[in-house]
């Protein structure tokens, strides 16, 4: 009975497992078939490094999809279960939008091998992307806004189903994959906001398919290329703030399906308006500070689907064509910062729409009634030089009628009003900015701001912080006001002199954390008074993090009672952090204050009083005169050798002046010394930074220098020269005061002490060099004075505070009167970059200089000096770089800190260049104008080698000739003549790295 009662107890137990199998067991197995354990695997690897909350419990083809009426957020995976008969499912598609994910991109979505479609779209997704990606049959591929870095994999080009790649709002770098144009049915390739460096490959002319092609804010550099003429699907192409030249191909003529086209912020020289007319169904036309002459083409009339058009900060002239006022959907017009003249049209006063045409040259009548009618905004859109019955906010130069009274302006950008210490700061918090000029209730200040912020319908000028903030005087930081394009502030009737400038920023409106909306990145300039004060400004990075402030403090000089601080965006930058339109310059608020004693009151005075005053002015004035006179008629006999010699049209500077700018030649304020002396910084009281070379007068050769510098330099205008401000002679002191170089000597950036170099990218060196050979060409072929500088060098080429090139010291130049084959005179200069004929027979012609800028092109090309580099037996760069030629391998002298990141060809070019310019022979080299053609890519370089019979033994002879010649001479004239140091000394305005 026991064993039979233990056999049904043991059938129903058997039964109920059954029984449970049967009921909750029976789906779970057939999800198990359904989903592949690869996948399933996978996807467990996959969520690991995402850092995704996955609920594995569940078949992940059951996960429940998230349901938002907004698009940007998604956290489904979706499965296509019609495999087998619908018993096997596999993954196809996984979209994780807006999920603030921290992890980094996975290679094991490669095993999803039916995954046809990932969109990570706004997360904190670190990493780079993997290559084994490109084993997926992706259609669509989305990054966009994370910090996701590295180089694309050129297997990337692999995926031919790719339809979709955005990889927008990342910190991918490195060159585009030529590999790319694989991709043949890739229609939307979005690389917007990463930090690309090269030109476009060649090989994308073969992406005929693309609709839509964004390539802003990157490094992105090269023309514009002609083979776009290609794409003509293209429906929006996107080229803003990248480093790309122009002038826009004339093939963009053949993308006639185009709805939209942004292109901003070109490099180069200026162009015609480019051929758009075939563009009918043109939507948004901005071609933004591009360098555009002539007129507004009157075809624009017959794109009548137009809503924008930007074409703000180029140089068009001419009017405003008549039947632009016939497009009926045109809701944005941007012509701010050109040379539009004649009369505004009668349909722009009385648009109902957003145009903006300030900073104009408009003269004609009649003259609106006030700068802001309606929407439109017609700030300074008038020429200063127009009657002055109009309203002074319509001239360019927004003059102060009357006597100008203001002295200070606090304004809180964006807020209420709040009194800071004893500070008022005034309100400004009205919400408009597309196209509006703002004067300010105090009448102290006014803003201008003009631009749309792109696929934002509802765009806000006026920002909020998005999190509570732990900062001293929060009141000034909680809102800011921002713009899509350009935002001028002006200081209106402000008593002249020295002014200073705090602007206040915090950014905002992304946050400190591991969100997507960390990863944004707002790039902007801010000029003052029409000087770049800070260029790609980037707050957060600045202020070392979203949230918190950052002043930024300035001095500038108002001279006309107007005061304008200009805030641009250049197209750097993100701008879809947290979301679309996010992008532009923003302030939180500015304060001005003078650096002068002001005028505070009037007083009123009695006629008897005024007459007093008048009476004790004119013997002021007359004593003023006499101490004059008698002060100069003694200079002039003291100093009548030396200023008989001076251009009547040199400045001049007291020496009260000089020592008042360099503290009395303080030593903290040295910063070089020269082969005549040392070299100061200087401040004089209008706030302008001055260099000051200080000679000794006891020296004749000194004196020399100073008479034949002042005397060519002040006769020579042009950018790629040093400016020479002024002089000073009084007693024994003999003073050049030149324009102040805040880069000091392109020595110092190349091969200075190792925490002085500059890191100089390859554009920037092949600026430079373009630079040197443009100021060349000016002295030996375009000035009315024919000049031979005689000691080209690196110590001699100073660079300003955007790294521009300018030629300095003229001490040993030469004038070539016309006719002249050559002039022969006694040897002086630098050994190592003096010509061969210049240096063993005192032959001096401008190829001398030719010589110099060979070396100085090697030099920085591969970022070593020619005087110290001794490899092996070989004593100069240039005897090594012949070497290299001869082996084929020339490309080895390229500095090796520039790693990948420069054009090959380029750099081949530009050594190719220096051994011809550098030819011993001074017939085959080229004039500096030819050089500059050669450099812009105008002619084909061809440099002959080494002639066989050249005499490699000149520079010995050299020495000898200098003993000879040294023979009844002091050492000190000689080493004044001939410089054998390394590039630290000379007699150049160099600046020394101790104290810039």
């Amino acid at each position: 009975m026991k064993r039979v009662a233990f056999q049904l107890k043991l059938s129903k137990a058997v039964f109920l497992l059954f029984l449970a199998l049967v009921c909750f067991g029976g789906s779970y197995r057939s999800d198990a078939q359904k989903l592949p354990v690869e996948e399933v695997n996978a996807l467990k690897q996959i969520g690991s490094k995402l850092k995704a909350n996955w609920d594995f419990n569940v078949n992940p083809c059951q996960w429940k999809a998230v349901s938002t009426p907004d698009l940007s957020v998604a956290n489904n995976v979706s499965c296509d279960c019609s495999f087998n008969n619908s018993t096997v499912c596999h993954i196809t598609s996984i979209m994780l939008k807006s999920q603030n994910l921290t992890g980094v991109l996975a290679e094991e979505f490669a095993n999803l091998t039916f995954l046809n479609n990932l969109d990570l779209t706004r997360n904190y997704l670190n990493g780079s992307i993997p290559s084994s990606w490109a084993s997926l049959p992706l259609v669509n591929l989305s990054l966009l806004g994370n910090r996701i870095g590295g180089r694309i994999p050129k297997e990337i080009g692999q995926i031919t189903p790719l339809n979709m790649l955005v990889l927008e709002d990342n910190l991918l770098e490195g060159p585009l994959p030529s590999e790319l144009s694989n991709l043949n049915s890739l229609q939307r390739l979005l690389l917007a906001a990463n930090n690309f460096i090269g030109q476009i490959p060649v090989t994308f002319s073969k992406m005929t398919n693309l609709t839509d092609f964004r390539i802003d804010g990157s490094s992105i550099n090269g023309t514009i290329p002609d083979f776009i003429g290609s794409w003509t699907k293209l429906q929006r192409l996107d080229i803003q703030g990248t480093s790309m030249m122009g002038p826009i191909p004339s093939s963009i003529s053949s993308l006639a399906n185009l709805n939209y086209l942004r292109i901003s912020d070109l490099k180069g020289s200026s162009q015609s308006f480019p051929p758009l007319q075939d563009m009918l169904d043109m939507n948004e036309l901005v071609l933004r500070n591009c360098k555009i002459i002539g007129e507004i083409p009157q075809y624009l009339a017959s794109m009548t689907k137009l809503k924008t058009l930007d074409l703000s900060y180029n140089n068009l002239s001419g009017g405003v064509p008549d039947n632009l006022g016939g497009l009926k959907g045109l809701q944005y017009m941007f012509l701010t910062n050109n040379m539009l003249s004649g009369s505004i049209p009668s349909w722009v006063l009385s648009s109902t729409q957003k145009l903006d045409l300030s900073k104009n040259n408009f003269t004609g009548t009649p003259a609106p009634s006030s700068c802001q009618q309606g929407n439109v905004n017609l700030v300074a859109s008038y020429s200063t030089n127009a009657r002055n019955s109009i309203n002074t906010c319509l001239m360019r130069s927004l003059p102060c009628r009357g006597k100008a009274r203001n002295y200070y302006m606090f304004i809180n950008c964006g807020g209420a009003k709040k009194t800071i210490g004893k500070d008022v700061y005034d309100e400004d918090s009205v919400q408009v900015g597309a196209s509006t000029f703002f004067p300010s209730e105090s009448g102290r200040w006014a803003y201008s701001s003009t631009g749309m912020f792109v696929s934002n319908p509802s765009p806000k000028y006026v920002a909020s912080n998005i999190s509570v903030m732990n900062v001293t005087n929060p009141d000034l930081y909680t809102t800011a006001r921002i713009s899509a394009g350009s935002l001028d502030y002006y200081g209106l009737c402000l008593q002249n002199g020295n002014y200073n400038v705090s602007l206040h920023f915090a950014e905002i409106m992304f946050s400190n954390d591991q969100t997507y909306s960390s990863v944004g990145r707002r790039i902007f300039d801010v000029s003052i008074q029409g000087e770049i004060v800070l260029k790609d400004f980037n707050i957060a990075e600045a202020a070392g993090g979203a949230g918190l402030p950052i002043i930024k403090k300035f001095t500038t000089l108002v001279t006309h009672n107007t005061l304008d601080i200009n805030f641009y965006w250049a197209g750097n930058g993100t701008n879809a952090i947290p979301n679309r339109g996010v992008y532009g310059p923003l302030v939180s608020a500015i304060a001005v204050t003078p650096n002068f004693k002001p005028d505070l009151f009037e007083r009123k005075l009695s006629l008897g009083a005024i007459l007093g005053i008048i009476a004790a002015s004119c013997m002021v004035v007359i004593l003023i005169l006499v101490a004059i006179w008698y002060f100069l008629r003694r200079r002039n006999l003291e100093d009548k050798e030396l200023r008989g010699s001076l251009d009547p049209q040199t400045g001049y500077f007291s020496l009260r002046q000089i020592k008042a700018a360099t503290k009395g030649f303080d030593y903290s304020n040295k910063i070089g010394e020269g082969g005549f002396g040392p070299v100061y910084k200087g401040v004089l009281p209008d706030g302008v930074i001055i260099a000051v070379k200080q000679l000794s007068s006891k020296s004749k050769q000194g004196n020399r220098e100073f008479i034949n510098e002042i005397g060519i330099i002040s006769a020579l205008q042009h950018p790629n020269l040093v400016k020479l401000l002024g002089c000073c002679i009084e007693g024994n002191q003999l003073l050049l005061i030149y324009e102040y170089m805040e880069n000091n000597s392109l020595a110092r950036a190349l091969f200075g002490p190792e925490e002085y170099r500059l890191k100089l990218d390859w554009s920037t060196r092949r600026k430079i060099c373009i630079g040197i050979a443009r100021g060349l060409a000016y002295l030996h072929e375009e000035s009315r004075l024919k000049i031979v500088h005689r000691d080209i060098k690196a110590t001699n080429v100073l660079l300003d505070k955007d790294l521009n090139a300018k030629i300095s010291d003229f001490g040993l130049a030469k004038l070539k009167e016309d006719g002249d084959t050559h002039i022969s005179t006694r040897i002086a200069g630098t050994i190592g970059y003096m010509a061969p004929e210049y240096a063993m027979r005192g032959y001096l012609t401008d190829k001398a200089d030719v010589y110099s800028f060979g070396v100085v092109t090697l030099e920085i090309v591969s970022g070593k000096s020619n005087s110290s580099f001794s490899p092996d037996e070989f004593v100069y760069l240039l005897d090594w770089a012949y070497v290299l030629k001869d082996r084929g391998n020339l490309i080895e002298l390229v500095d090796p800190s520039l790693g990948s990141h420069y054009s090959k060809s380029e750099a081949l070019n530009m050594l190719e260049l220096a051994l011809l310019c550098a030819n011993p022979s001074p017939t085959l080299r080229p004039t500096m104008s030819t050089v500059v053609s050669l450099l812009e890519g105008k002619q084909t370089i061809h440099a002959p080698s080494k002639p066989a019979s050249t005499d490699d033994d000149w520079k010995q002879k050299v020495f000898e000739r200098l003993s000879h010649d040294s023979q009844g001479s002091t050492s000190q004239s000689i080493s004044q003549s001939i410089s054998m140091d390394g590039p630290w000394m000379d007699s150049s305005v160099s600046v020394d790295p101790l104290h810039q």
